[in-house]
């Protein structure tokens, strides 16, 4: 599946999402994040990567977790077809308090094979992740956490609204963030190929000497 992931770096977000439309495979208001999720890393181009998921408790009024439910984590990433993409839901109270992913835990996630990470919370040690050309995809960003603890792992998660089911390819850049269904590739790689043709007809269209509305509408419906 290495060729197809190669193959999706090459197509940006918001293509690949009107090819999806195309196939018509799910509801258009569906498999995409809002415009709370943003791109941290806009500079490191696509991200594409299987999703490993888990809920997170950042904010508690009880005692900092213990290390098991990190441990599991890692296990699971490391079973995990690659490239992979942490997808972390937070499932406490305080969400905008909660930072999810620092340097250390990015070093954890890149060595197990991760490209990035997703959270509908908040991330941090933006300097130190982005040499390491880690993805971030997250609400923003926050200098501190309370008491962390990775609650389960693997199971269906969501995050800004977009469900997230472990395994899931996810694919996002500059434009956002969603989620790639299960259908053959050759079928996506087909409508990928008829959205572009058919924007490019339009726009050299538009662009052209003799460009008039009635003469757009026509292509329309073409």
């Amino acid at each position: 599946m290495q060729d197809w992931i190669e193959y999706l770096k090459t197509v940006d977000t918001p293509t690949l999402s009107n090819a999806i439309e195309v196939l018509d495979v799910r509801p258009r208001a569906q498999g995409f994040t809002p415009l709370q999720m943003r791109c941290l890393f806009p500079e490191f181009g696509r991200m594409v990567g299987y999703a490993v998921t888990a809920q997170v408790e950042t904010v508690t009024q009880t005692g900092p977790g213990g290390p098991e439910g990190h441990i599991e984590l890692y296990r699971q990433l490391e079973q995990m077809p690659k490239p992979a993409v942490i997808v972390l839901q937070e499932i406490g109270g305080f969400p905008d308090y909660a930072a999810h992913c620092g340097e250390v835990m990015a070093t954890f996630f890149t060595k197990l094979g991760a490209v990035g990470l997703v959270s509908d919370s908040a991330v941090r040690d933006i300097p130190e992740v982005r040499a390491m050309r880690f993805h971030y995809f997250a609400r923003g960003v926050c200098a501190s956490h309370a008491n962390f603890r990775i609650v389960r792992c693997g199971m269906p998660v969501t995050v800004c609204g977009m469900p997230v089911t472990q395994g899931e390819l996810l694919h996002g850049d500059e434009n956002g963030l969603i989620t790639v269904p299960f259908v053959d590739p050759a079928r996506i790689k087909a409508a990928v190929d008829s959205v572009r043709d058919r924007e490019r007809k339009i726009m050299d269209y538009v662009r052209g000497p003799n460009f008039t509305i009635d003469g757009f509408e026509g292509k329309i419906y073409e």
